[in-house]
Formats: structure tokens, sequence, C-alpha cells
């Protein structure tokens, strides 16, 4: 008996060791969607471009496209924006979504560095933001031709990302027919 109260100690140190080997191999940076394969959800705020005008999720005409969560404040929004420049050059449908900002501040960062986006909308409460479960910025969500969120990246996208991530579902979802 008192060698079976010995072995307790050794039962609970692989019990945690297997767990923690088990986290090795999880991508940290997949922190999950309850959004994916659900409508972008409705929403009404005010265009960042045009304040006095409201856009709706009915505005988000082009489809599929990518809605991309950015600020000024946010440090990896700068060092992403040059790749969404590259893609909205090539071709992609970027929307944007200016979480928790300063509009002039926002507006001037478009003006010194481009603007990749059909449109922004602003977010200065981050109501949509909440309603699209966003932890910060930069996240960018993959929204198919009926709406429907198919993905979601937290964090920047960068040439590796779009290549082998973002890249070929957005081709898939242009390519569907």
């Amino acid at each position: 008996m008192k060698r079976m109260l010995m072995l307790i100690p050794l039962a609970i140190f692989l019990l945690i060791a297997v767990f923690l080997y088990r986290g090795l191999f999880l991508d940290p940076s997949d922190i999950g969607s309850t959004m994916i394969g659900k409508p972008l959800p409705a929403f009404s705020l005010a265009s960042l471009e045009a304040p006095e005008r409201n856009v709706t999720a009915g505005d988000i005409k082009e489809l599929p496209a990518l809605l991309n969560v950015w600020a000024t404040w946010c440090p990896t929004c700068k060092a992403e924006h040059e790749m969404l420049n590259k893609l909205a050059a090539q071709g992609v449908v970027v929307y944007g979504v200016n979480y928790k900002d300063n509009g002039d501040a926002a507006r001037q960062w478009l003006k010194q560095f481009g603007n990749p986006y059909r449109f922004n909308v602003a977010d200065p409460e981050g109501s949509l933001g909440i309603n699209l479960g966003v932890y910060g910025a930069p996240e960018t969500f993959v929204i198919d031709k009926q709406g429907v969120v198919r993905d979601k990246l937290v964090g920047a996208i960068d040439e590796r990302i779009w290549r082998e991530r973002l890249g070929p579902l957005y081709q898939s979802l242009v390519d569907e027919q």
C-alpha cells in the first residue's frame, strides 16, 4: 500500500507532462472565432471617409472580401498596411473597420500611407468589434459571396500568411460559381 501511495506523485507528474507536451504543438495565434460559419453581423456606423454618411453591412457589395480591423494606435497595423496596399493593387477586395480610434488621425493615416480599403467604417466605441468577437487590432475576416465569415486571422497579414492561408481561401471563394 505504501508503494502505491508513492506512485501517486509520479502519476500526477506524468499526466501534467502529457498536457504540457500537447501544448507545444498548438498554434498560439489560433484563438478561434464564434463568427466562422455565420453571416457578418448587421451594423450601421459612420463612414470614416464621409462621417455624415452611415454605412451598413448591406453596403458590402463586392464579395468575397477581406474585412480588416485596424487602428492608428496599433503598431502591428502599420506593419501590415503595406501588404494590404499590395493586395488591393492586385484586385483583392478589402473593407476596413477603424477600431476604437480617432477619425482625424485615421484619415491622416490613410492619406499618408495609402488607402487599400473600398470603404471604412468608424467604430469608435468598438460596437462592431464586439459583435465580431474582436480581441484587438489587427484582425482580418474572410467573407464569402454570401456574406458568411469563412476565416479569421488575429495579427498581421504578411506574405507567408497570404500565400499559405488566406490567399488560397480567398482565391477558392473567387473561383466559386
